[in-house]
């Protein structure tokens, strides 16, 4: 398997901090160092800034073996949150922010679910 991609955080521990804004962008980065200070965060996993790397550069293949990586990490943050995706009567509900490794206020999308 490539090196590792997704990064969780959640309960009181992340797999990120602060130092990691070029690999987690700076939401990321910020919301594992939040989360390994103690502070009130979700839970939640960041997708590193080089998958969209390995994307571009594969004109747009999706990378090999993403899937599984999100998968687990949907899992963790079902678990976390003691709810489940997709089920109607206990509904994981989750945002997706973009991010990048420099800041740029107000030009990407967020998507709730």
């Amino acid at each position: 398997m490539a090196d590792k991609r997704v990064y969780f955080f959640g309960k009181g521990k992340a797999e990120g901090n602060a130092t990691m804004k070029e690999l987690l962008g700076g939401k990321g980065a910020n919301l594992a160092e939040m989360t390994n200070l103690g502070i009130p965060v979700p839970a939640g996993f960041t997708i590193a800034t080089k998958v969209c790397d390995e994307y571009n550069k594969s004109k747009g293949k999706w990378p090999a073996g993403l899937d599984a990586e999100v998968a687990k990490n949907v899992a963790k943050l079902e678990k976390a949150m003691d709810a489940k995706f997709n089920d109607p009567s206990n509904p994981l509900l989750v945002s997706v922010r973009s991010g990048a490794a420099v800041s740029m206020p107000g030009m990407m999308d967020t998507v709730l679910n």
